[in-house]
């Protein structure tokens, strides 16, 4: 499939592969969707989607999981959780409720997870939107950055690109912990991808300041 690019911390091929639905690529493939995917490099990581700007967006992306096959856990809103038929059906997407008011039990408890996966050498890769809202704000949300960082996982960067309409699903890079270096290769892989609605994607900056500047990774 496509090459690896200077982006990327691991090399093909990626051992973690699986099989997708035919419905479902054919259902994209319909919309003018091409999706690039070539395996997981590990068997645990946290995958960010970006740029996130209209309700499109998860719709295109349960299409795409479907296509790929990949089982992945996410986090939703937890008052969508609470709606009986909605509620079901997200959580056997993979969803996972959560309250924003929390966001570093949230970290905890995701970094936990990720512990007694690595304990056992099990699947688990966690999906995340890093604006957490379709709206424009003025960069992302720290959840993602501060769980792969602590867990010691590999983040994954899918471009959801509606300017090419193709979903990109072969950058994963290992974070050092240095928000600066980190977010300048995050954004080099990023250059160029165009939202549904481009004015609502934010800057790949970090919005929550306490994140601190250098931090050792634990393995």
């Amino acid at each position: 499939m496509t090459a690896v690019t200077s982006g990327n911390d691991f090399t093909l091929p990626y051992p973690v592969q699986f099989k997708g639905s035919v419905l479902a690529a054919n259902l994209l493939g319909w919309f003018g969707w091409q999706v690039q995917f070539a395996g997981l490099p590990t068997r645990q990581g946290v995958l960010v989607v970006y740029p996130h700007t209209s309700n499109w967006d998860f719709i295109v992306m349960v299409l795409a999981k479907w296509a790929l096959g990949v089982p992945v856990r996410f986090w939703g809103k937890d008052r969508l959780f609470r709606v009986p038929l909605l509620g079901r059906w997200l959580r056997a997407l993979g969803g996972i409720p959560v309250a924003r008011t929390s966001p570093h039990g949230v970290v905890g408890q995701a970094v936990a997870a990720f512990r007694a996966h690595q304990a056992t050498d099990s699947y688990f890769w966690l999906a995340l939107a890093p604006e957490g809202t379709r709206k424009a704000i003025p960069g992302w949300r720290s959840g993602f950055y501060r769980t792969a960082v602590q867990a010691g996982v590999p983040l994954g960067l899918v471009r959801l690109d509606y300017g090419r309409r193709r979903i990109t699903v072969t950058h994963f890079i290992r974070l050092q912990g240095d928000e600066a270096a980190d977010f300048a290769r995050i954004a080099a892989v990023y250059e160029g991808v165009t939202g549904h609605v481009p004015g609502n994607a934010a800057p790949i900056r970090l919005l929550d300041p306490s994140v601190p500047r250098t931090e050792t990774v634990v393995q």
